[in-house]
């Protein structure tokens, strides 16, 4: 996600204990609280699985846009950003959650998550592409081999664990839009550091032109459905949630707090995500799956490590 970091003030050098240790709770409360909402994002795609991966970005994007009315005082002026930062919110926010939706529908889910949160790493893999004064150093090397060594174990095993279904074909092909979601986000997430700095609400801007995009391309490219009472909870849930307040508390949190702790923390996303999914699939628990994950988990750290050095 793109950080926006708060700088130290004097107040804050004068801080006694007890306010040293409300502060560092309150952004921390607020991480966990996101990345217990990002956590949930896969198990509600999948539940929501035969609804239009375009029709569900769409709704669900234009349901989180409206947190934005409050934050802005129900003023869209602030809003506004430079046409070049609402591009590249559109970019972000449409192209990853259409691609995350389709992996989820044409992939093992619990695979496709897994390969999903590549983007951790390939932001590493990519900075010094991306951002001027950033070099490529052995440990990321090694970090990026662990990754997608995990993400092939992960691959490989979705693959023999289908195989007597006889549709090898159709699922791997699912992995290629997982893949292309971490690369939207990790790319996203490192260009908006070379945008002037916008705030929070602004990102309501961008959902809900991303959602009006979608809904638009829904309606020349995809078939109409009729969407049940409860497929309209679960929207919503995904709405106001992962696809909504999840993007204004990781703000707050990386405004009040440390943003290499909040990182670290960040961590735990991948790992929820792909217990959660299990336990709503009814999966057991596998191997290469458990192999993966911690590889993927793995190499996101060493890569932070390699910034560090």
């Amino acid at each position: 996600m793109a950080t926006l970091v708060g700088h130290t003030s004097r107040e804050d050098q004068d801080m006694t204990p007890a306010d040293a240790t409300h502060s560092t709770l309150a952004p921390t409360l607020l991480a966990l609280a996101t990345i217990a909402l990002w956590s949930t994002l896969a198990s509600l795609g999948v539940a929501l699985g035969h609804v239009p991966p375009l029709l569900l970005t769409g709704l669900s994007l234009l349901i989180g846009s409206l947190i934005a009315l409050p934050l802005s005082g129900f003023r869209l002026a602030r809003w506004k950003v430079p046409l070049s930062t609402l591009a590249l919110g559109v970019y972000g926010l449409f192209s990853y959650h259409f691609f995350l939706f389709m992996a989820l529908q044409h992939a093992p889910a619990v695979q496709a998550n897994l390969v999903n949160y590549l983007w951790p790493l390939m932001m590493v893999v990519l900075a010094p592409v991306i951002l001027p004064g950033l070099r490529l150093r052995p440990l990321h090397i090694l970090a990026a081999a662990l990754g997608f060594a995990g993400a092939a174990v992960v691959i490989l095993g979705g693959a023999a664990g289908s195989s007597s279904s006889g549709t090898d074909t159709i699922w791997a092909w699912g992995y290629v839009p997982a893949l292309g979601a971490a690369f939207v986000w990790a790319t996203y997430s490192l260009m908006s550091k070379r945008v002037a700095p916008f705030p929070t609400a602004a990102i309501g801007g961008f959902a809900l032109v991303s959602g009006l995009l979608a809904l638009l391309c829904h309606t020349l490219m995809e078939p109409a459905v009729t969407l049940s009472q409860h497929d309209w909870l679960l929207i919503f849930l995904i709405g106001l949630g992962p696809l909504g307040g999840a993007f204004f508390l990781w703000d707050k949190a990386l405004k009040l707090g440390d943003a290499r702790h909040i990182g670290i923390l960040s961590y735990l996303t991948p790992l929820l995500s792909t217990t959660l999914l299990m336990t709503v699939t009814g999966k057991t628990l596998s191997w290469p799956v458990v192999l993966a994950a911690l590889m993927i988990v793995a190499a996101a750290w060493l890569g932070t490590r390699a910034q560090q050095v």
